[in-house]
């Protein structure tokens, strides 16, 4: 090119600033950073408790059902083809039959949209909220993914707590206290991602009351719905929809183990039409007619999938979460600078506090998870990331020999940096 040209060029493009920012803040972006601590040569192998992804072992694989519903797609040749911007008419007739039957309550396949995962169910419904001077409520700790894409979408975003002490509960008077005239929304994330939790119904009532107390609507993120093995049942939010209206994104990627298929939904729970008024609904179909589309293939496999699925793998899946639980916080209780406020009823996480007045050298969370993935190549995920400082969460869906092997390098690591008395 003549240097004359190029020196001389006035260009007027720009990167948008908020992307970077939104970006930094996420779980792949923070791992990305601890692992980058790893030893290249390491010896013992990498023990990943750090994200939530149970298929990379052979405890946790999919159902073999899954697998035919997919074969039987490629092969049947009558799914090459682009589909409907809310998805293929079969895929959302099986979600909407499998939503029902959760809770005796008919849902149409007229009010569920198919999404590439429950992270695009994200985009989708947070891009819809994004007008300007509105706000939007998360809750702390939370699933960062929400935080990340309010702030690309440079929508507001206020933090509502939840209770450690009470089950993770969420804090009615703190929810009610940060809302505001601009509030439009509330994302509550049941079982608990980050927190192992599984809200009681009255707490869930409670919660649909407040938010039509507050004018809002529930974002109920349900990706981990029905993997609850304590004492309370899986309740879904779309139950209260006479209350407020709800909006459920859901996925197959964690009852199912397969992430990487990123097959996900929206459905509508608002039996007095209050999102069809003001103009909600017609927003969502739009906004999917620009994005996207989920693989056609594991849409048409959904309807097998969700059909066919033995008990049995249900069971087995759920047996599996509740001894790996138990293990995992059995062990960190035994650490001196962890404390585990509650021992997690679902999804495949807990959260544990840590208490860095025992330690040596070590001055926050994120400190704490870069220095154990260089001396014990085992990867947590620091609780700052999810609105806790100094906090951690740990993912117990892992074969279990890995999982000891981690929570022994985890105590390791806090009896060789604790403070010498």
């Amino acid at each position: 090119m003549d240097s004359k040209v190029k020196s001389g060029a006035k260009w007027k493009f720009k990167a948008k600033d908020s992307v970077k920012k939104a970006s930094g803040c996420t779980i792949r972006s923070i791992l990305t950073t601890i692992n980058a601590n790893i030893k290249a040569d390491e010896s013992r192998g990498i023990i990943r408790l750090g994200h939530g992804d149970p298929s990379a072992f052979p405890s946790f694989r999919t159902t073999s059902v899954a697998e035919d519903a997919v074969v039987d797609a490629v092969r049947s040749a009558k799914f090459n083809s682009y589909n409907p911007g809310t998805g293929i008419l079969q895929a959302r007739r099986s979600i909407a039959e499998y939503l029902s039957h959760d809770v005796q309550l008919e849902i149409s396949p007229d009010d569920v949209y198919v999404t590439a995962g429950a992270k695009q169910a994200i985009d989708v419904i947070i891009t819809v909220l994004s007008r300007p001077g509105a706000n939007i409520l998360f809750p702390r700790p939370g699933y960062p993914m929400y935080a990340a894409r309010a702030t690309f979408s440079e929508l507001d975003f206020r933090y509502f707590n939840l209770l450690p002490e009470q089950a993770w509960e969420v804090d009615l008077d703190n929810l009610e206290a940060v809302a505001d005239d601009n509030t439009v929304a509330m994302v509550l994330i049941n079982p608990g991602n980050p927190c192992g939790n599984v809200y009681r119904y009255d707490h869930l009532k409670l919660i649909a009351e407040t938010a039509r107390k507050l004018g809002i609507l529930v974002i109920a993120d349900e990706a981990y719905g029905h993997l609850a093995f304590g004492k309370n049942p899986f309740v879904p939010m779309r139950v209260f929809g006479e209350i407020a209206p709800i909006v459920t994104l859901g996925s197959l990627s964690k009852r199912w183990m397969v992430p990487g298929w990123a097959l996900g939904w929206m459905s509508i729970s608002d039996p007095n039409g209050i999102l069809l008024e003001h103009g909600i609904i017609d927003c969502i179909k739009n906004y999917l007619n620009i994005v996207s589309d989920p693989s056609s293939l594991i849409q048409a496999a959904t309807s097998q999938i969700l059909k066919q699925t033995p008990d049995e793998f249900y069971s087995r899946a759920l047996n599996l979460f509740r001894e790996a639980a138990d293990i995992c916080y059995d062990k960190l209780s035994e650490i001196p600078c962890i404390t585990c406020p509650y021992k997690p009823e679902g999804s495949m996480f807990l959260m544990v506090e840590l208490d860095l007045s025992l330690l040596e050298d070590i001055k926050d969370d994120m400190e704490f998870c870069i220095k154990l993935a260089r001396e014990e190549a085992t990867i947590l995920l620091p609780g700052s990331c999810l609105g806790l400082k100094n906090w951690l969460r740990v993912t117990f869906a892992a074969e279990f020999s890995s999982l000891v092997d981690g929570l022994e390098r985890i105590k390791d690591f806090c009896l060789r940096h604790s403070k010498r008395q």
